[in-house]
């Protein structure tokens, strides 16, 4: 069984109708998109059945595999220089490609996932896991997905096939056909991407922290983030409003439609600082993923979860006006 997803300015990505995700995967007791890992998906792993295929054949549990699409530049699908033990058909690697771009997918997997992939993909033997730096991945909303996991080959029949010099592109020819290709493996695929060693965690992406209380720059708690910095703050907003909770520091209503001020700051090793920061926020916030502008950058934001009501807005952000 599949439900189509879709982006929605105020909700998120939701089901059907109006049924945030989140809600919908709370209601079949599994991990929220921000427990998830985004693994950028171009070839068979793209296809529906082969979710089925690892149910049965790679012990895929039953919990939802959440997949939503994607567009690349500067990377594409193209023929591997080997074939398939398993089934003989020739498996689709990737390469750079400037210029290209193409519709591909975003599995938001979690780590029990990532691990079905691992055997599936047969990682630091035919593919390695990485983070693809080159390129550019955006998702229907727009959402700008920096540095997603990706399997890249890594064996020599896992290199980019070179007929006549070139690469060929999935795009221009369907596998029944590419098995017939005869040429001779790439030196390499020319992607910038740094190889993952160990298991992924959810808390390494996105990259950037939005701040719009006491965690802004120059506010009583910056300090808190300020050691762990991994560029220049800049200003920004995302979809929310700020309210004020009339006890010294504000709450941001994420999907009402207006804009929120702060400040997006990039964080060095975001898994490192972001428990303390979950801690320090407590249990009235949720720290959830949103878009950023400028750019529709991805970045965690802490969320005010408990009630609102009665809470005066603050149009032009915090501090409240004096």
């Amino acid at each position: 069984m599949s439900h189509p997803l879709r982006p929605d300015p105020r909700a998120g990505w939701v089901l059907g109708g109006d049924t945030p995700l989140d809600a919908w995967l709370a209601d079949q007791g599994t991990a929220p998109a921000a427990e998830r890992i985004p693994v950028l998906t171009y070839g068979s792993n793209r296809c529906p059945s082969k979710i089925t295929w690892l149910r049965r054949e790679l012990g895929l549990g039953p919990e939802p595999v959440v997949v939503l699409r994607a567009s690349t530049r500067d990377v594409a699908a193209v023929w591997a220089s080997g074939l398939r033990h398993r089934d003989g058909q020739r498996p689709a690697v990737l390469t750079a490609s400037p210029g290209t771009v193409e519709d591909h997918a975003l599995w938001l997997a979690t780590p029990e996932q990532i691990a079905v992939l691992d055997r599936c993909e047969g990682r630091d033997d035919r593919f390695r896991l990485a983070r693809l730096h080159t390129g550019q991945v955006r998702l229907e909303d727009q959402t700008l997905v920096d540095s997603p996991w990706c399997y890249l080959g890594l064996a020599a029949t896992r290199r980019p096939l070179l007929v006549d010099g070139a690469p060929v592109r999935c795009a221009d020819l369907p596998q029944h056909a590419a098995v017939e290709l005869t040429g001779d493996p790439a030196p390499g695929d020319g992607l910038d991407a740094d190889t993952v060693h160990g298991d992924p965690h959810p808390d390494e992406w996105p990259g950037a922290l939005f701040t719009y209380g006491l965690l802004q720059p120059g506010d009583i708690s910056w300090h808190r983030v300020a050691p762990h910095l991994g560029g220049n703050p800049q200003r920004g907003t995302v979809d929310g409003t700020v309210l004020d909770t009339g006890r010294g520091f504000p709450a941001l209503l994420p999907g009402t439609g207006g804009r929120a001020p702060g400040w997006l700051v990039p964080l060095r090793d975001p898994a490192a600082v972001l428990p303390a920061l979950d801690e320090y926020e407590g249990p009235e916030y949720r720290r959830v993923r949103m878009a950023a502008t400028p750019g529709q950058q991805s970045c965690w934001v802490y969320a005010w979860s408990a009630p609102s009501d009665g809470m005066p807005r603050l149009d032009a952000g915090w501090p409240p006006p004096s």
